[in-house]
């Protein structure tokens, strides 16, 4: 057998062992006796309606990567791509534009399979769960702007990679790696004032107390708001959230509306002295920067593997091409994306504590902490929030700390705030 196929295969059937020993863990996890720190917030039937929105949601993932993972494999054996990629061909384009249309071909190829199951994860699971707000009109708008976008955005993207790669020699990953990462920061840019109005609606925040604790408060930690603004985040679902958004002069607070239905003005508060923390202690230029260096390794690898015929072989392929390169490099880098990915949550979990304690010591927290552990209480219950996760599953997907974590660790702070 094709060396490269074996490989393949093998990274394909342990990935899938692994998620579903984890996923067969963090069911088990699942503790019948609420914690004592939930006692009173969580009501003895919505934890028992957590724990079952855990067990449906992990069964019809493993439903899920058991179809892909069937589907794929037989994809690679029968020589699927190749036949995409006689399709593609057949239109006489440039090699740009026939690299264009056979990725373009092979995302709709999977969007088109994965539909079925984002209709029932949305219109099934999370309508029985009291999650889902979204009507089918909104749900095929979405669909239809994200291709829209995909093609839109990522169309001239990979347009520019799959040129460097063509004609500018040994250097050319370097300049990939350039416009990737130039790319992600207009994209960031951006996005607050064209692409996400694309889907929600921003409404300035109405004066009031909340107004002023939130202005206030920046101004104590000196940090200039461009604004502060509520989304209609009830249009899909009830969960409840809030972000910091863009750069510079275009740099916002959005809180979903369910947000501000859930919790009170102190609540509010301690979540957006959270959402600073992040900006003042720089984690979201540190992640960027990571993410960057990692797309960095991985077009340095992918420059090594491109027209390997033995990886063309393995999927059947009769024409090399730099453009099923990119795809089939995919498969040999997962394991590595996987590695990469675990650190990159390990970083993420680090700065979601760092952040909390910010909160505190800045007094946007409430006294010890009380503010943001009650609104932490308050979109746990709301989310049917996972109280007792593995922590095998924490460590391989989790980018948040577990909820039980975050307060004991506000807890410490606040004993360790009031002791001193």
């Amino acid at each position: 057998m094709n060396g490269y196929l074996l490989f393949i295969l093998s990274v394909l059937l342990v990935g899938y062992l692994i998620d579903l020993v984890v996923a067969l863990l963090n069911l088990r996890s699942l503790n019948p006796r609420l914690p004592a720190e939930f006692a009173g917030v969580f009501q003895p039937d919505q934890y028992v309606r957590s724990q079952e929105y855990t067990r449906v949601q992990t069964r019809f993932s493993l439903l899920q990567s058991t179809v892909s993972l069937v589907l794929t494999i037989l994809f690679i054996l029968v020589g699927g791509f190749h036949y995409i990629d006689l399709v593609a061909r057949s239109f006489n384009l440039s090699s740009i534009g026939t690299g264009l249309l056979f990725t373009g071909l092979f995302g709709l190829l999977s969007a088109v399979l994965s539909l079925p199951f984002s209709v029932y994860s949305t219109f099934v699971i999370e309508q029985r769960f009291g999650f889902n707000t979204t009507t089918v009109t909104t749900f095929v708008l979405d669909y239809g702007k994200g291709l829209l976008l995909a093609v839109l955005l990522g169309g001239p993207l990979l347009a520019a990679i799959l040129w460097f790669f063509e004609f500018a020699g040994t250097w050319a990953w370097l300049y990939c790696w350039a416009a990737v990462a130039t790319f992600i920061f207009v994209v960031q840019l951006l996005a607050p004032v064209v692409i996400m109005p694309l889907f929600n609606k921003f409404i300035p925040l109405d004066e009031g107390d909340l107004n002023e604790r939130i202005t206030r408060y920046a101004a104590a930690q000196r940090f200039a708001l461009q604004g502060i603004y509520t989304m209609d985040g009830s249009r899909r679902s009830t969960r409840a959230n809030a972000f910091f958004t863009g750069f510079g002069r275009f740099r916002r607070i959005v809180f979903f509306d369910t947000l501000m239905d859930k919790l009170n003005t102190d609540e509010i508060v301690a979540v957006l002295a959270h959402e600073m923390g992040h900006y003042k202690l720089r984690h979201i230029p540190v992640m960027m920067t990571l993410s960057i260096a990692q797309m960095g390794i991985m077009f340095f690898i992918l420059s090594l593997f491109l027209g390997n015929p033995g990886l063309f072989e393995a999927f059947r392929m009769e024409h090399l091409s730099i453009y099923a390169s990119l795809v089939f490099f995919g498969f040999l880098y997962a394991p590595i994306s996987t590695v990469l990915a675990i650190g990159l949550n390990l970083v993420s979990r680090r700065h979601e504590y760092q952040a909390d304690r910010y909160a505190v010591e800045t007094g946007g927290a409430g006294s010890g902490g009380e503010a943001l552990i009650q609104g932490l209480k308050k979109l746990s219950v709301s989310n049917l929030s996972n109280l007792t996760p593995h922590p095998l599953h924490v460590f391989l997907h989790y980018s948040h700390p577990p909820i039980l974590a975050r307060i004991g660790a506000l807890r410490r702070l606040g004993a360790a705030g009031s002791g001193s």
